[in-house]
């Protein structure tokens, strides 16, 4: 079986860009992406069926890197800054 552009084909001259597996992958991913919740990601039929109400637990886990935005970012707001706009980039020291 020929290996797909969506799974890493390279593509020759004078191939085609998109096999027919490569369309068939794409729209699994769009029909799965259709059915995610975007917050949590987990598929709308399951989490949003009425069976399913307390099935769910919720971790919460800290993000260091977003967390030092955070801080950095109220840190300016605090100051008088204007953060509309403002992208925050975060980068690992060393």
């Amino acid at each position: 079986m020929p290996r797909s552009v969506f799974m890493g084909r390279a593509v020759a001259p004078g191939e085609p860009l998109w096999l027919d597996e490569d369309r068939a992958w794409a729209l699994a991913l769009a029909q799965v992406e259709r059915d995610s919740c975007p917050d949590c990601g987990q598929p709308w039929s399951e989490a949003s069926h009425q069976d399913n109400e307390f099935a769910y637990q919720a971790e919460l886990i800290r993000c260091h890197p977003c967390s030092t935005g955070a801080k950095a970012l109220h840190a300016y707001q605090e100051s008088g800054g204007n953060a509309h706009g403002l992208h925050v980039s975060v980068v690992k020291r060393g």
